[in-house]
């Protein structure tokens, strides 16, 4: 009998291990919108870590949050790190692309509460009086993040996040566009 279940056990294992192995290896998130600002005033707010905080999603999560910036002051160099709550964690952000009212492309990466390495871009286009705005993240999944994967909604869940941090960007994009 014991050796039925402990047969039984592996199987289940087995499967599992399987079922999370065949998990896509690569994620990608993405969420866009229009801000009714001048693109310069836009890329601006996402250029210069100095004022995420006014816009970033994870900003207001936790008022102790311990942060510091590193390198260039904006722009290609500039370094952003955090250390926060469990709402927060622990990370780094590097920028290490910008193409002035183009693009702006971040190392990303995560130590608390996991170890992960992603690359966050932001691409602005022009449209009339407008800023168009797509906020991506991607990388890669490793076990982890492919078990991860089997019980939440990566793109639910960090795109919602995304949602409400370009809601934000436009508000404060909009207001310093107005000046």
């Amino acid at each position: 009998m014991l050796n039925k279940i402990l047969i039984a056990l592996a199987v289940i294992v087995i499967v599992l291990v399987i079922v999370v192995a065949l998990q896509p290896a690569t994620f990608r998130i993405v969420r866009s919108t229009a801000i009714i600002a001048p693109v310069s005033k836009v890329f601006e707010q996402v250029n210069d870590f100095h004022k995420w905080e006014s816009w970033s999603p994870w900003a207001k999560l936790d008022p102790a949050m311990k942060t510091t910036f590193a390198g260039a002051p904006a722009g290609t160099g500039a370094i952003y790190s955090w250390s926060g709550n469990n709402d927060v964690g622990e990370g780094r952000m590097t920028l290490t692309e910008s193409r002035p009212n183009e693009l702006v492309r971040i190392n990303l990466e995560f130590i608390k509460p996991f170890a992960a390495t992603n690359t966050t871009e932001f691409v602005f286009k022009p449209d009339a009086d407008k800023t168009m705005v797509t906020w991506t993240m991607f990388g890669t999944n490793n076990f982890m993040a492919k078990a991860f994967g089997l019980f939440m909604d990566m793109d639910k869940m960090i795109g919602g996040d995304f949602e409400k941090g370009l809601a934000q960007l436009k508000s404060a994009a909009e207001t310093t566009g107005k000046q």
